[in-house]
């Protein structure tokens, strides 16, 4: 009241003294008040909460009233301005109009963010915003959105051109709390006009690869008309189970194990040790024969390596609950090989434990025993045994071998061995993989189809197809019966570092450079999960043994759980240095994790979930509650060098069980045997 009753004062001035200019101005200026010289509210965005509702309306109807090949990508930013204005109404102390504008425009995200509506529903006063724990994921980070060049301009000439209607408030709320990333249209990407039209026909509304924030809910991968919907492919995640004919052959092989070595009082027997696991197997959902790749009919060395592996299973050291980050007490046999020259580039131990092969940037692979006894020399043409030697030489490559990989093997009691490890492969920056015999020492067979550097080379769990990444940017799927690829997964923007498959075959996943990994199924190559949230490069991939939970790891030194069904991120591990984290290996029972890296050190992680473990589980960052820091861990410095500086503390998160520092020894291998065992190989960097 005083300021009007001052402002007529002046007004009263400038009349008398003849300034009638400045009193016309100042009369103008003046009038956008009311009685108490407050200004009243001409545009939407200065007209309180009730602003959100109006601009998102107008924004809404904007978007379905445009042009139809565009709305599919312009629907996609109704959803994070939807959140954030329900979470500025929040923050701002307008309970009345969040709760209207939620109850108003929430049905139209029912479909594909019910469980994030769920979280949000509990929201009503500022305080939850800063403890519901979905807000928190959308209040720190950007939410990212990609648009094709000419639909962002679009959007941004009509929203200037609605400033006062409400188009201002849009405006703020991209440029705050999202990332719009614009790309140009080209003829092959998802932004073509023929993709658009096509889009735009069938009405497909799915999320893009990259939509959202990192790591939570990455939803479904990149998907086309013909793959599916924007709902998230449903997993057949269980064990596949042998047909009725091998499984006859196992039991009986069991119960002549259990007649000539007769379980110890209170061990149980083999043939209920297989009985107990082939329920289990039973009452899991499990791909059927037509969606898996064909299998060869199974050989004598299959049913073999089967019973030998239940032998195993039931003699293990047991790893059945949650450690709660005290135990269990591992060990780990630490193989380290000297004078290497940094040469060494990738090492692999066999699945009978008695071989270890070593790739080198000298273009060559070696193999040794593990247990240091000369290895049988190939059969000269004479027929003439050659002499034992403690290793041998792979020579065929042409370029820096960088993946080798041993075939599916198991340990054996019998002296014939049929079981024991015959093939490995090599793969190299001649853009080749080679197949090699380990009984001739010599290479099989050369595949040919990369265009560039083969960075990795796995086998199936199973034997027979084998999966690889390269610098093109694809993953493929081989056969060794077969010179030529079976299926290329396309879809990485950068390198694919890392591959590994599912345990029963049906899925296979690449890690990449671009700091995304993808889960694709065999059978047709489409992508079904897609999971971001790395902050570094992707440097290795292992899927757990009961097939749920795929472990990523960086080189930013963070290992990630994903939980694959609902697709969402399970935890955040930290605890190793940079530089990278070379390997994963899991135990038998999925409950402990292993890694090995850059920083010279073997890291046992817990990661038995607790009970009452959400789905999403929480992301936690440096510094969180619960977490500690590892001074042991920075005993070595890999990178050498005389500096007596005190090293970088690193923060270790509260599901590190425990750690083994090297002297100066990059781990490159990890591997968890069939009895719960643990092996490392690592070069030693003077």
């Amino acid at each position: 009241m005083a300021d009007w009753w001052e402002c007529n004062q002046v007004l009263e001035y400038l009349s008398k003294k003849g300034y009638s200019r400045t009193e016309a101005t100042l009369r103008m200026e003046s009038a956008n008040q009311d009685t108490d010289g407050r200004p009243i509210s001409t545009r939407v965005e200065e007209s309180g909460g009730v602003k959100y509702g109006k601009a998102f309306d107008l924004f809404r109807n904007w978007i379905e009233g445009n042009l139809e090949i565009y709305k599919p990508d312009l629907r996609r930013l109704l959803w994070p301005v939807f959140v954030y204005s329900f979470l500025d109404l929040v923050s701002d102390f307008y309970p009345r109009e969040a709760k209207t504008f939620f109850n108003n425009f929430r049905e139209i995200f029912e479909t594909e963010h019910e469980n994030d509506l769920r979280g949000f529903q509990a929201i009503a006063l500022p305080e939850h915003v800063s403890t519901n724990e979905i807000a928190k994921i959308y209040q720190g980070q950007r939410y990212r959105a990609t648009l094709s060049q000419i639909a962002f301009f679009n959007l941004i000439q009509f929203l200037e051109s609605k400033e006062k209607e409400g188009g201002a408030v849009i405006v703020g709320i991209l440029q705050t709390r999202l990332n719009v990333v614009t790309v140009e249209r080209t003829a092959e990407d998802q932004f073509s006009l023929a993709r658009l039209l096509e889009r735009a026909k069938h009405k497909e509304d799915f999320p893009a690869e990259d939509e959202g924030i990192p790591g939570h809910n990455p939803g479904s991968a990149k998907l086309d008309g013909s793959a599916g919907s924007a709902v998230l492919t449903k997993l057949k995640l269980g064990h596949i189970t042998l047909d009725a004919e091998s499984r006859q052959d196992v039991l009986g092989d069991l119960e002549d194990e259990d007649k000539a070595n007769p379980p110890a009082i209170g061990q149980q027997s083999l043939v209920d040790a297989w009985g107990q696991r082939i329920k289990r197997e039973e009452s899991e959902e499990v791909p059927g024969r037509t969606e898996l790749p064909p299998r060869p009919p199974p050989l004598a060395r299959d049913v073999a390596m089967e019973v030998q592996r239940v032998k195993e299973n039931r003699d293990r050291l047991k790893i059945s609950s949650r450690t709660g980050g005290v135990g269990p007490g591992m060990n780990v046999v630490l193989y380290t090989f000297h004078n290497t020259n940094d040469g060494i580039t990738c090492l692999d131990f066999s699945g009978d434990y008695l071989l270890v092969a070593a790739g080198t940037d000298l273009h060559y692979i070696r193999v040794w025993s593990l247990d240091g006894s000369p290895l049988p020399g190939p059969p000269q043409a004479n027929g003439q045994e050659t002499r034992p030697s403690a290793s041998h030489r792979l020579i065929g490559h042409s370029g820096p071998v960088y993946a080798v990989s041993f075939a599916p093997a198991t340990a054996s009691s019998d002296k014939q061995h049929i079981t024991k490890a015959k093939y490995l492969l090599s793969s190299s920056a001649d853009a080749t993989v080679r197949l090699w015999s380990l009984e001739a020492w010599s290479c099989l067979v050369v595949y040919k189809g990369h265009d560039g550097p083969v960075w990795d080379v796995t086998w199936g769990p199973f034997g027979h197809y084998f999966l690889t990444g390269s610098h093109d940017r694809t993953a493929r799927l081989w056969s060794t019966d077969r010179v030529d690829y079976l299926r290329l997964f396309v879809g990485h923007d950068r390198d694919v570092d890392h591959v590994c498959f599912h345990p029963n075959s049906a899925y296979v996943f690449t890690g990449s450079c671009d700091k995304m990994v993808r889960m694709w199924l065999v059978t047709n190559g489409y992508p079904v999960r897609m999971f971001t949230g790395h902050t570094g490069n992707i440097t290795a991939l292992a899927c757990s043994p009961n097939g749920k939970i795929l472990a990523s790891a960086d080189d930013a030194g963070t290992i990630i759980l994903w939980d694959l069904a609902p697709g969402k991120l399970l935890r955040r591990m930290r605890g190793h240095g940079k530089g990278g984290i070379w390997s994963l290996t899991w135990s038998v029972e999925s409950a402990v994790l292993v890694s090995g890296g850059a920083d010279g050190t073997v890291r046992v992680w817990d990661v038995e979930l607790p009970n009452d473990a959400s789905g999403q589980g929480k992301i936690g960052g440096e510094g969180a509650a619960g977490q500690k820091v590892d001074g042991a861990a920075q005993v070595a410095n890999v990178s050498g060098g005389g500096s007596k500086k005190k090293a970088k503390e690193v923060v270790v998160t509260s599901d590190q069980i425990s750690a083994f520092p090297t002297k100066k020894s990059p781990i490159y291998k990890t591997m968890f045997t069939q009895q719960n065992l643990v092996l490392a190989g690592g070069a030693y960097l003077p």
